[in-house]
């Protein structure tokens, strides 16, 4: 088990102290997957639940955007290559606006079968670039390391082996940035009741005030140690506008502190690679 350990501490190379742009404390990522009724199809859900998802694409991504937009704060979406498809004027306004349109898998899934696998990212990455009008460099996804590298992407936004950001190498000599963020964090956890299918009697849609206290609190105790947060959203969930309006409470105040970056992943990404080279 140690030498497990010994060798995970290699393998992971945190950017601990990271000089963020303007001497800020911290860097905040506000991401949203815009899974919209894909996900809920994928699990067999009854028609009420995809009409839920569906919500997101015909009207929460946009609340989003227009949240966002008034902060002035730049953002990352997420998205699926099939929805984008399915809704390319939201992924185009978003690019528009100048938030980062990353990947998230063709339809919220990485095929078994390498060649299927390398087939859907493919396809996700054209998509996505036809529409934003940038190839994506980033994504959140269980797709391999060794074929995102190859296709060009810097980044991961998946796993939580840190609460900081850090590179992670893999066999092969692919290296990749990954940002993390923790489920305490993603709406879907308090927002979305039976989530995932899940038996759990405890699962309860929460308070919006609850979570904007809870919220708050993380980011707080974060600011104090600096470094960086990721918050996950869904515009089927967080798209709603009684927690449209609990997100504009929490940047409000986030806002009223110094140094504080509010940033795409993208932005955070390039920014550790360029202290990097500077070491």
């Amino acid at each position: 088990m140690r030498a497990i350990v010994r060798a995970q501490d290699r393998r992971y190379q945190v950017v601990a102290e990271p000089r963020w742009p303007d001497g800020a404390r911290i860097a905040v990522n506000f991401t949203a997957d815009f899974d919209a009724m894909l996900l809920r199809r994928l699990l067999e859900e009854p028609p009420m639940q995809l009409a839920k998802g569906e919500f997101g694409g015909r009207v929460g991504v946009w609340r989003l955007l227009d949240l966002f937009d008034s902060h002035a704060m730049k953002t990352t979406l997420f998205v699926p290559g099939r929805i984008g498809e399915l809704y390319p004027e939201a992924v185009r306004a978003w690019a528009r606006s100048g938030h980062e349109v990353a990947d998230h898998m063709w339809e919220h899934r990485v095929p078994a079968d390498p060649a299927t696998e390398r087939a859907h990212l493919l396809r996700s990455t054209e998509a996505l670039e036809k529409l934003s009008g940038r190839r994506p460099i980033g994504t959140r996804s269980w797709h391999s390391a060794e074929l995102l590298g190859e296709l060009g992407y810097l980044y991961n936004s998946h796993d939580a082996a840190d609460h900081r950001p850090y590179f992670t190498e893999y066999h092969g000599g692919t290296r990749l940035m990954n940002l993390p963020f923790h489920y305490a964090l993603d709406d879907a956890q308090f927002f979305s009741f039976a989530w995932l299918n899940t038996d759990n009697s405890a699962q309860r849609i929460a308070d919006p005030d609850r979570v904007l206290e809870l919220w708050w609190d993380t980011f707080w105790q974060q600011y104090q140690q600096g470094g960086y947060l990721n918050i996950c959203l869904h515009p089927f969930m967080s798209g709603r506008s009684m927690r449209v309006a609990m997100l504009d409470q929490l940047i409000t105040r986030m806002k009223e502190l110094p140094g504080v970056w509010f940033a795409s992943c993208e932005e955070v990404v390039r920014h550790c690679l360029s202290l990097e080279e500077e070491r």
